[in-house]
């Protein structure tokens, strides 16, 4: 972190948001990075949480650190995994307040001519159709509840176009036209969505990106980490822990008449 340190503030958890306690909150790729830190912020502030992830044993690991919450083994792309998970939060939850579409990968880095369509497919098939696959059976459950909140997790990448990463900027484009097309439609059912861009987030995913385009275009790690951070205008990267504090309010009560937004969580990502 740079000379501005978060240990002087108070811990993120000790804001109480309202409307928090208790809500049901499904999250996907909860059990690591973002989707941990989405679904320990929440848990602190008394929401029942449900993880899916397809790491089994950080899905024992974070529930049993989130007092045994439901945490099934899923893979977003599979229809059929997703079709379970979602069974067994209305089977558990009669109903759901909160979906998290947190799930992603990073996906190939090379040039257009270089990546293989099978990649490409993977990772729009994570980033941007397990979201719909998600949607679709969240949504029932919601309007059922009386109405809910969803947070799609896009990126910078999502705003910016990004050499070398084609499959990942475009799912993350993609997920801003979901979302949008999805506040209009279910706005009238109660149901706000929003996206998030998260920048560049600390933590071992960001490293290997930084190291596979270091390695594209024939730089050092440390040049290429450099580059990154001249592009941002606060000059440091984000922690998980902001974007989930984020993701907080965003579905709490102190967030209930936002909906259809992009919100950036990047210290102002200027150009990737």
């Amino acid at each position: 972190m740079s000379a501005h340190s978060h240990e002087a503030t108070p811990d993120q958890t000790s804001l109480r948001l309202p409307g928090l306690k208790n809500k049901r909150v499904a999250i996907t790729a909860g059990a690591g990075g973002i989707g941990y830190a989405i679904a320990k912020a929440l848990h602190e502030q008394g929401a029942r949480i449900a993880i899916c992830d397809v790491d089994q044993h950080a899905l024992d690991d974070t529930s049993r650190q989130l007092g045994n919450c439901l945490a099934i083994k899923a893979d977003v792309s599979d229809e059929g995994a997703v079709d379970a998970f979602f069974d067994a939060v209305q089977e558990q939850f009669r109903g759901l307040d909160a979906l998290i579409n947190n799930a992603g990968i990073a996906g190939p880095t090379g040039g257009v001519e270089t990546i293989s369509p099978s990649d490409w497919q993977r990772c729009v098939d994570i980033c941007l159709t397990g979201q719909f696959l998600c949607a679709r059976r969240a949504v029932p459950l919601m309007k059922t509840s009386g109405g809910g909140a969803m947070v799609n997790m896009s990126s910078a990448a999502g705003k910016h176009g990004y050499a070398y990463r084609t499959p990942y900027s475009a799912a993350k484009f993609g997920v801003i036209g979901f979302t949008q097309s999805l506040a209009k439609e279910l706005g009238p059912d109660n149901i706000r969505v929003n996206a998030i861009l998260p920048g560049i987030v600390e933590g071992p995913r960001i490293e290997g990106v930084i190291r596979d385009r270091a390695t594209v275009t024939g730089v050092s790690y440390e040049e290429m980490k450099d580059q990154y951070l001249n592009r941002i205008s606060l000059r440091r990267m984000v922690t998980a822990e902001e974007v989930a504090s984020t993701v907080a309010f965003l579905i709490s009560d102190a967030g209930e008449n936002i909906s259809g937004q992009s919100l950036c969580v990047d210290g102002n990502v200027e150009v990737l």
